[in-house]
């Protein structure tokens, strides 16, 4: 699927694109932000190397007036991307030069790719959330704490003099996905949402996360015996994943200043987890920090270049 590109009223200065594994967005960017902007479904995982640089024409090339300047973020920059942007290893800031160049045949583009970041103890890793982390520390660059990025590998990440210090994934959104759509559970999940089942699968799951397992089949035991609604086992599954994703992530969160970006409807799931814990995070678009983020990224790469 296409969602259709905006016309800008003017030519861009550049192109700014956020190229994950499902999803692939631009903006067309002017001096005050951004001019227009345009998506697809045309994700790195559904397309072969030869196919990278016509998904990025098909969203692009009305805007295209002559050369242009295009800074990318995300699994655009992995091995199996247009161009392999090597992991920077943390500590370090979130963004770096240089940016690495991607190959392209049309001569009016210009591409450069933004690097992940790495960490060797624990192993882990990260593409596309250090240019959000980019964006957050140039709107709060004084923030010194924890910031929750959550979705489908959430990400929690130690920040503390412009530098992301450390950091930890957990596959809460995925194994999410995976349980409601191709395990027992989706005979018992219904749509709809009940806030008190899954502040209660929360609370559960935090202080008892060895637990999780058995609490998971609960889940549909509960549907069968007519125990739970399936909006209500719903909200209780993403509560047990969420409250063990807590319980794993303790030291970061636990007295220390947090604040998440991400989807509004998803960081608000998380603020509530949070909330019932006594701490307060501030919250964060996730598509306003990903284009301060390409933004800082160009402007560092401008700057090394002289």
């Amino acid at each position: 699927m296409i969602r259709p590109a905006q016309t800008p009223e003017q030519p861009p200065d550049w192109i700014a694109v956020d190229w994950g594994t499902t999803h692939l967005r631009a903006w067309a960017m002017g001096p005050a932000g951004p001019l227009a902007e345009a998506a697809s479904d045309d994700g790195m995982g559904s397309l072969a190397p030869a196919g990278f640089e016509p998904a990025l024409l098909r969203l692009v090339a009305s805007w295209l007036d002559g050369p242009a300047e295009v800074v990318a973020c995300g699994m655009v920059g992995s091995r199996q991307g247009w161009a392999e942007a090597p992991y920077r290893a943390v500590p370090c800031p979130p963004l770096g030069p240089p940016l690495v160049p991607a190959p392209a045949r049309d001569p009016r583009l210009t591409v450069r790719l933004v690097p992940g970041l790495k960490q060797l103890r624990p192993p882990d890793v990260m593409r596309g959330e250090e240019t959000q982390i980019a964006g957050f520390l140039a709107a709060r660059p004084g923030f010194d704490g924890v910031l929750c990025l959550p979705g489908t590998h959430s990400k929690w990440v130690h920040l503390s003099a412009g530098e992301v210090v450390s950091f930890s994934t957990c596959m809460t959104g995925e194994l999410f996905a995976l349980l409601s759509e191709a395990s027992v559970l989706r005979h018992s999940l219904t749509d709809g949402w009940d806030e008190a089942a899954f502040a209660e699968a929360v609370s559960d799951s935090l202080s008892r996360p060895e637990r999780l397992a058995g609490a998971l089949f609960g889940l549909r035991a509960g549907g069968l015996l007519g125990q739970s609604s399936g909006g209500a086992a719903r909200a209780r599954l993403s509560g047990l994943l969420i409250g063990a994703e807590l319980a794993a992530t303790r030291p970061y969160w636990l007295g220390q200043p947090v604040a998440l970006v991400g989807a509004e409807r998803l960081t608000a799931v998380y603020a509530s987890a949070l909330a019932a814990q006594g701490v307060t995070a501030d919250r964060a678009d996730a598509r306003a920090m990903t284009l301060a983020g390409l933004s800082a990224a160009r402007a560092l790469a401008t700057e090394a270049a002289r």
